[in-house]
Formats: C-alpha cells, sequence, structure tokens
C-alpha cells in the first residue's frame, strides 16, 4: 500500500476537524489534532512538523524514543505518550515526554511523579477511564476515578489536565455519542468535586468517531491512519 502524501491527509484532516467543530458550534480553537505516530517512521513525522503539526502521539516506549533522538532538532514538538504504561517504562515517560494520556492507576502515577526531573515542568496527565467497562480494555472505573484524581492531584510533578477514554466501537453517531458524553460527564464531576484543578482536556475520538467526540466537547482528537496511513504491525 503506498503511503499518504502527508500535506494532503494533513490538510483532510485539519478541514474534519474544523467541519466538526462548525456543526457543534465550538470556536476553531476549542480543540486540536494529535498525530498518532506508533510504527511509522521518524520522517512521515518530520514532514507533518513541516506542515505545522505539533502535537505527536506514541504507544510504545522504545519505538518512541529512538524518534525522539533522530527528531531532536525539531523546535516545539510535543510529545505525548497515549499507550499502556508498564511500571518498568515509567523512568524514560516520565523524562522524554510532555503529556501522558493513559494513567489508570496510583502506582504508575507515583512512579512518573517521583521520576518526573525538577529541571522540567510538571508532567501534563490524563486518566484513562474504561467507559465502555469493557474486560480487555485499560482504564479506571467511573466509580473509582474520584480517588484516583484526587491521589494524582497530590502528586507536585504531575499536573492532572483531564480524562482520555477508548470507547468500544460502535455504529451510528448517537450510539457513538453515548460513551463519550459520559467522559464528559465524568470530567464535569472532577471539575465541580476539584474547581482549583485545571481540568481542560478531553482526550478523545479518533478517525471512527470524530464527529461523535467533538459534538461531546473533545479538546485532543487522536488520528493516526488519517494522517499516516495504515500501521504496519507492531513486533
Amino acid at each position: 500500500m503506498t503511503e499518504p502524501v502527508i500535506s494532503e491527509s494533513l490538510a483532510a484532516a485539519r478541514q474534519r476537524l474544523a467541519d466538526a467543530l462548525q456543526q457543534a458550534g465550538r470556536p476553531l480553537a476549542n480543540a486540536r489534532l494529535l498525530a498518532v505516530s506508533k510504527t511509522k517512521p521518524a520522517a512521515m513525522i518530520r514532514e507533518a512538523w513541516h506542515l505545522g503539526q505539533r502535537d505527536f502521539g506514541e504507544n510504545y516506549v522504545q519505538e518512541a524514543l529512538d524518534k525522539q533522538d533522530e527528531l531532536a532538532d525539531l523546535a516545539g514538538i510535543v510529545w505525548h505518550f497515549i499507550g499502556p504504561l508498564q511500571s518498568n517504562k515509567t523512568r524514560e515517560v516520565a523524562e522524554r515526554f510532555a503529556w501522558v494520556h493513559s494513567v489508570d492507576r496510583v502506582k504508575i502515577a507515583r512512579r512518573l511523579n517521583d521520576q518526573r526531573p525538577e529541571a522540567l515542568p510538571p508532567l501534563q496527565v490524563c486518566l484513562q477511564v474504561n467507559i465502555s467497562a469493557e474486560a480487555s480494555k485499560s482504564g479506571v472505573s467511573l466509580d473509582e476515578l474520584p480517588a484516583l484524581a484526587e491521589a494524582v492531584l497530590a502528586m507536585p510533578r504531575l499536573r492532572l489536565r483531564g480524562l482520555m477514554a477508548i470507547p468500544a466501537p460502535a455504529e451510528g453517531l448517537d450510539a457513538q455519542r453515548a460513551p463519550l458524553a459520559r467522559l464528559r460527564q465524568a470530567l464535569e464531576g472532577l471539575r465541580e468535586r476539584f474547581p482549583e484543578a485545571p481540568l481542560d482536556t478531553l482526550s478523545m475520538g479518533m478517525s471512527d468517531d470524530l464527529e461523535a467526540a467533538v459534538l461531546e466537547g473533545a479538546t485532543l482528537v487522536r488520528l493516526g491512519t488519517a494522517i499516516f496511513g495504515a500501521r504496519q504491525r507492531h513486533e
């Protein structure tokens, strides 16, 4: 399969997001694209950067570190870790990423906090919620979410920004919106409970449900295939 022309696919993704925001009656600055670059070569990230893309999402720590080394000359690039995070990988993530979207338990949060270098700003964190209650998915349950949020808010090297979810696939706009609405409501509940916290982020929406996510308030939309083409299998 031929690789996409990044200038065209990125422009199309930006237009799709802009159209969705307009349809939802939201300002264009209310949400931004997170280009999910896992399994894609550094050269494609460099090309997207030259086209003005700054936020990139990676799922695999070692792959991401290799790309970060290769792209160290790119000013303003923002690395987001969005995959499941194991205890033995927290140090690299704490040291090399600006954002982590997949914090789902206190142990991982504590390790990230303790391993975040003092010279860097606090690590921006989203809590991953298992919004569809799938046994196969990572994420904290809605019932356990407030306790986890409270614990993370007490960690000085982390800054809790919001929530992330990967809902179960659904057909049709209404079915897609339902779990995303639950995530939005969960964030609203945390804002009421912790009014001093900077809870401004909903990391939700991918290629199949971008429009539903924007209607429910997404602020970071994670697009991979739509920008970079089909992914290679990760070994």
